[in-house]
């Protein structure tokens, strides 16, 4: 049986969502590449931590954090219909600009995503991370940031699982 051709709404969805492979993991390959898809996804969600804990609005910094690669959300944003081609580039020149809360969190959640890669592939055997450790640690700005910073570099990535298998009651 043949496969049913995409909608035209599932092909501008693929658009937004891509599943290519970011640039640096071809200089230093890992043994489990995350996507842009996967970093902007991560990058959301650690931004509205950092929003949370420094009172700025956790939905807002999300939402630009999903949209935070200008170059890559230019090729997303070319097949859109005007309305929302207009909703995400208001977005990112919102988190370009870096002059709201929200867009200070977000970019800060880029950097600290980045940071958390590095730490994920040194876990791996790649021992040529230290350097993009480094520059994610120096362009954070928010207190909150550089304290989820440290804690990643502190713990490792797999603690909370270490933890919390520590302790689950017995059942």
């Amino acid at each position: 049986m043949g496969s049913r051709p995409k909608s035209r709404a599932t092909f501008r969805w693929s658009r937004l969502a891509p599943r290519r492979t970011r640039i640096f993991v071809t200089y230093m390959p890992p043994l489990d590449p995350e996507s842009i898809a996967d970093h902007s996804h991560r990058t959301a969600v650690i931004a509205s931590a950092v929003a949370a804990m420094e009172g700025a609005d956790p939905q807002r910094a999300a939402f630009l954090a999903l949209f935070h690669d200008s170059q890559v959300t230019g090729d997303q944003t070319a097949a859109l219909p005007g309305p929302l081609a207009d909703v995400v580039g208001s977005a990112v020149a919102e988190y370009e600009a870096r002059d709201s809360a929200e867009s200070v969190c977000a970019r800060d959640a880029d950097k600290l995503e980045c940071l958390l890669q590095a730490v994920e592939y040194r876990e791996q055997g790649n021992r040529h991370t230290q350097a993009w450790v480094d520059t994610s640690l120096a362009s954070l700005k928010t207190a909150s940031a550089k304290r989820l910073a440290e804690e990643a570099l502190r713990r490792g990535p797999l603690a909370w699982m270490h933890r919390a298998r520590e302790e689950k009651p017995e059942l």
